[in-house]
């Protein structure tokens, strides 16, 4: 089946491809052809300029629970290698799942271990598993010590980062990708972590996970900004390229800079030590610099992490206030 732009597109590898269409394989008797990618070459693989979307949410929303008067660290930490795998789980899904279409074959950034061809796509897609599964042992732990139904919610987190860029029809592919990271690492991952720690969910939760969630969903559309000329070209149909880049710039800044000190204002209806939050906002129009001046391709590569730091900055700055608060209550 071919795209409209005339690439062939591969809903999945076919039985016996080792390497994705596009991209050239090792020579025979080295270490990518028996799919020995590095140690090194697989941490990239997992993208650890995104780590912050994991640890951000869980640091608020324990931060959250323990204004609350209920915090669990225990929990907090097995909520913590909940959100960290399953970020690491789709991050590899979806250098899997790109990698077998061709549509990473031509694409800037950070290394694509299918794309490159420097890991056998079978092996990537082992350690998409294996990172899922990961976050589904912590998070049933949890569920078990907290409500029966969060196993439906894993179950949820776990297809969405899957179906992201997999399957036949990826709803990355059609714009929805920053309304599932909007969902699951916002909403999911602050609501849930303060949860399982309270049994409950406050008010002043929601602010916190609304921030949380717009930093998160800044990470990714720079991310996807960067990347319009070759989604584009490959029919990856991502909010950027719908938007245009323009538009793109405009959301980056509404998600990244103005959002988040909304939301630190209504938080401080609950704790005037939540003004905090406000200490991360430097950080914030710092991050997002690169996109106001225009910055393309690769020259966007260093706003992703940035953003990814000031989502980490907003969330401790926030979390800072909140326990203090606790603290003198």
């Amino acid at each position: 089946m071919s795209e409209p732009n005339g690439r062939d597109h591969h809903p999945g590898p076919e039985a016996g491809d080792d390497f994705p269409s596009g991209a050239d394989a090792p020579a025979p008797g080295s270490d990518a052809a028996a799919g020995g990618a590095t140690v090194a070459q697989w941490i990239s693989g997992a993208r650890p300029r995104t780590w912050p979307n994991a640890f951000a949410p869980v640091i608020a929303g324990s931060a959250v629970a323990a204004f609350a008067g209920e915090f669990v660290w225990w929990k907090a930490l097995l909520a913590a290698l909940v959100a960290w795998s399953f970020i690491i789980g789709v991050n590899y899904a979806n250098d899997y799942s790109d990698g077998i279409r061709g549509t990473d074959d031509d694409r800037v950034g950070p290394l694509r271990l299918t794309g490159s061809g420097i890991a056998r796509p079978a092996a990537v897609k082992r350690a998409a598993f294996l990172a899922l599964g990961t976050g589904a042992v912590a998070g049933i732990a949890l569920s078990l010590t907290s409500a029966w139904w969060l196993i439906v919610i894993g179950a949820l987190c776990i297809a969405a980062a899957w179906f992201y860029t997999g399957g036949d029809k990826p709803y990355g592919y059609r714009g929805l990708g920053e309304v599932a990271v909007f969902v699951f690492f916002g909403l999911v991952a602050v609501l849930g972590t303060e949860f399982v720690q309270t049994g409950s969910i406050s008010w002043f939760a929601l602010p916190v996970a609304i921030a949380v969630g717009s930093l998160s969903c800044t990470v990714n559309l720079v991310n996807n900004l960067r990347d319009i000329p070759s989604d584009a070209e490959t029919g990856k149909i991502t909010l950027a390229v719908r938007l245009g880049d323009p538009r793109t710039r405009g959301l980056c800044a509404l998600l990244g800079i103005f959002i988040p000190p909304l939301m630190t204002a209504i938080l401080a209806f609950a704790t005037p030590w939540a003004l905090l939050g406000f200490l991360a906002l430097p950080v914030a129009w710092s991050a997002n610099a690169p996109v106001r001046t225009r910055a393309m391709g690769a020259d966007l590569v260093p706003a992703i992490g940035k953003s990814g730091m000031a989502m980490l900055a907003w969330a401790v700055a926030t979390a800072a206030g909140l326990v203090i608060a606790a603290l003198l209550a």
